[in-house]
C-alpha cells in the first residue's frame, strides 16, 4: 500500500496543537511495509477536505483520516467522505450504547448532537474507540482504502493499536515487514561522520542508512524490508556492525535514548553519585539529571554560582584563583568540581564554567566553555570547548559534553 495521512482540523493550521498523530502513524505503518509519501492538513472545511481527498485517491490507494468525527458542526469528515464516496451514514448500535452508557454513568445531560458520533459509512468495519465515544471505521472502495480515527491522540492511538492495525493487515497483499534502528553518535559532525561511511551511503539498497543532525549529535537511521522481522533485523545488524567499525568510538546508545539517560544508567549500575557546580548552564545538568527517575541514587546536589560572589562564598573558589587565572578557566573548573564533590561527599564532582554569550568575558570569546571532573580517589580532568552557536545553544551544548565525557570516562574505567 501506499499511504496518505491526512490530518482535519483548524487547530492544526493555527498552530494551537502539534499533529502527533501523522508521527505515530507512519512508525506503524513503517513496521507494517505501508510507504507514507505524503502527510496533509486540511482545516474544517468540506469544500477543501474533498479536494484533499480528491487530490490523495490521484497518489494513494489507502487514505487515513484523522479528526472531525466529534458531535460538533465543524466535526465534518464523515459528512463529507460519505457524499464524496456515495455512501450513507448509518448508526451504530453498538456505538450508539457506548455513548448512552457513558453519559448515564457520569450523570450528565445528553444532548441530540451526541448521537453523531455513532454515525458510521455504510458497508464499512467499525473500529471500536474504548477511549471515547465516536468509533473508526474502514472501508475499500474502487481499490481505494478509507480508514477514519478520531483526532484525539488517547482515542487514536490505542483504537490503531487494537482494531485498526489488524483490519489494514488483512488487506495487505504484500506482508513485507519493515524495521529501522537508530544508531546514535556525540563528538562527531555529520560531514565527518558521512565521510567515515560515505561508500556504505554510496552503495546502500536493503537496507537504507539516513543520516540526521540535531542539537550537536548526529544519528544514523537504518532501515530494512523483508518478509520478517528476523530477517530485517539480520540486514541491520549487518550495517550496524560496519558502521561501528568505523565510527564505534562516538557511539553511545540507540533508538530514544539520550547521553543523560545513558549517564544515569552507568552511574546506578556502578553505584556512584555526583554533585554538579554550574555557571554558565544555570543548574541545566542537574535538571537534566533530575528529570529521569531514579535520579536520587545517583544525585547528591549541586550549587548554582552563577556570579564571582557565589563562587566565592558557598564554593569556596579561592581569590588567588579568580585573581590569576579568572572564572573562564580550567583552574576554576577543577577547583569548583573539587569542592562541590566535597561539600556534598560525592564519588564525582563535574562544573560548568565559561562564556555562553552574547558578549565576551574576561577577554575570552563566546563559546569558551571549561568543563571539571574530579573523582573522590584523586583524579582530575578538564575539558575546554569552543563553541560556535547561540547562547542558548551554547548552553545545551556544554551539557551534553559534560555528560559525554564523564559517561566515555566511566565507560574506560570499566573496560
Amino acid at each position: 500500500m501506499d499511504a496518505e495521512i491526512i490530518a482535519v482540523g483548524s487547530e492544526l493550521l493555527l498552530g494551537q496543537i502539534v499533529n502527533t498523530n501523522g508521527q505515530f502513524l507512519s512508525r506503524q505503518f513503517a513496521e507494517m511495509g505501508v510507504n507514507v509519501f505524503y502527510h496533509t492538513v486540511v482545516g474544517d472545511n468540506p469544500d477543501r477536505l474533498k479536494k484533499a481527498i480528491e487530490i490523495a485517491e490521484s497518489r494513494a490507494n489507502l487514505i487515513v483520516f484523522t479528526g472531525g468525527l466529534g458531535p460538533t458542526k465543524d466535526d465534518l469528515t464523515k459528512e463529507t467522505i460519505s457524499g464524496h464516496l456515495g455512501k450513507k451514514l448509518l448508526y451504530n448500535q453498538d456505538a450508539l450504547t457506548s455513548i448512552v452508557a457513558y453519559f448515564e454513568k457520569t450523570g450528565r445531560k445528553m444532548t441530540e448532537n451526541n448521537k453523531k458520533q455513532a454515525l458510521v459509512l455504510e458497508g464499512s468495519d467499525v473500529l471500536p474507540n474504548d477511549h471515547g465515544m465516536a468509533p473508526g471505521m474502514v472501508l475499500t472502495k474502487s481499490e481505494i482504502t478509507y480508514m477514519l480515527l478520531p483526532g484525539p491522540p488517547s482515542e487514536m492511538k490505542p483504537m490503531f493499536l487494537s482494531y485498526g492495525f489488524e483490519a489494514l493487515y488483512d488487506r495487505l497483499e504484500n506482508h513485507d515487514r519493515i524495521e529501522s534502528k537508530v544508531l546514535r553518535f556525540f563528538g562527531i559532525g555529520e560531514s565527518l561522520l558521512e565521510t567515515e561511511i560515505e561508500d556504505l551511503l554510496v552503495n546502500q539498497t536493503n537496507p537504507t542508512i539516513a543520516p540526521l543532525a540535531a542539537d550537536g549529535e548526529v544519528t544514523l537511521r537504518i532501515t530494512a524490508k523483508d518478509v520478517s522481522r528476523e530477517k530485517c533485523m539480520e540486514l541491520i545488524n549487518e550495517a550496524e556492525q560496519k558502521i561501528l567499525k568505523r565510527v564505534g568510538e562516538y557511539h553511545y546508545g540507540n533508538e530514544q535514548t539520550s547521553l543523560v539517560k545513558e549517564l544515569v544508567k552507568e552511574l546506578t549500575a556502578r553505584k556512584l553519585t555526583v554533585a554538579a557546580a554550574e555557571s554558565l548552564t544555570g543548574g541545566m545538568f542537574q535538571e537534566e539529571l533530575t528529570s529521569l527517575p531514579g535520579a536520587g541514587k545517583i544525585f547528591k546536589g549541586g550549587i548554582v554560582s552563577y556570579t564571582n560572589e557565589t563562587k566565592a562564598k558557598l564554593l569556596e573558589i579561592s581569590e588567588e584563583t579568580i585573581a590569576q587565572y579568572g572564572v573562564v578557566s580550567k583552574e576554576c573548573a577543577v577547583e569548583m568540581a573539587v569542592n562541590v564533590r566535597r561539600k556534598l561527599n560525592a564519588d564525582i564532582g563535574i562544573s560548568f564554567t565559561g562564556v555562553a554569550g552574547p558578549d565576551q568575558q574576561e577577554g575570552k570569546p563566546v563559546g569558551t566553555v571549561y568543563i571539571g571532573i574530579v573523582y573522590r580517589d584523586g583524579r582530575q580532568q578538564t575539558e575546554q570547548l569552543n563553541l560556535s552557536g547561540s547562547r542558548n545553544q551554547n548552553r545545551k551544548r556544554s551539557v551534553k559534553y559534560g555528560c559525554h565525557y564523564l559517561l566515555k570516562n566511566l565507560q574506560e574505567d570499566q573496560n
